[in-house]
């Protein structure tokens, strides 16, 4: 299951060492954290309270199947009329993964999401921040195997963000493209 893993120890980080120089393998940035957020507030706009509960719980029971682990609710901070957003109403939901659960994640996302999407042509270099840290925006969360897109009533669009330590933007992009993410040349 951790292929991703023992990919990074045995060819990554040989790789990086020789290419920018890092004396131990410590010094060779990974990847810490995998985060995962959905936004539903505007879903949320009609609707009585039990329908947006039913909605709710619908939509965290997808993101536990596709993540395998239980997300956390975020409400909102303040209530906006323009959007009939009230104080407290969640609006989204996101997870944290790390570990195990976040290598199985990523060869999920690289082997089978990315290529089941729609028009992909490649992640945009664009999408790495000066930090390192890549994200990626996923249009519909029925590419993942996990939901059945017959019993979905909604699409959902998702966002990845994937935080490494790595130093700068170069280093970041090559332990990508070393793990096999499919990055834009």
């Amino acid at each position: 299951m951790l292929r991703l893993r023992e990919k990074y120890l045995k060819e990554v980080i040989p790789l990086m060492k020789e290419k920018f120089g890092h004396k131990g393998d410590m010094a060779v940035p990974k990847i810490e954290k995998v985060v995962v957020n959905i936004g539903f507030g505007r879903l949320f706009s009609t609707g009585t309270s039990d329908e947006q509960r039913k909605l709710t719980e619908n939509i965290l029971n997808d993101l536990t199947l596709i993540t395998g682990q239980r997300p956390t609710l975020a409400k909102a901070k303040k209530s906006i009329s323009g959007f009939k957003i009230r104080q407290g109403m969640p609006i989204g939901a996101k997870v944290t993964l790390r570990r195990k659960k976040m290598y199985g994640f990523l060869e999920k996302i690289i082997n089978v999401v990315l290529p089941r999407s729609r028009d992909f042509r490649g992640i945009e270099k664009v999408s790495v921040d000066n930090t390192g840290n890549l994200t990626i925006g996923i249009k519909e969360h029925i590419t993942f195997p996990e939901i059945s897109p017959e019993k979905t009533r909604f699409n959902l669009g998702l966002e990845v963000t994937v935080v490494n330590t790595a130093k700068d933007r170069e280093e970041a992009i090559e332990l990508l493209k070393l793990l096999g993410f499919p990055l834009k040349i």
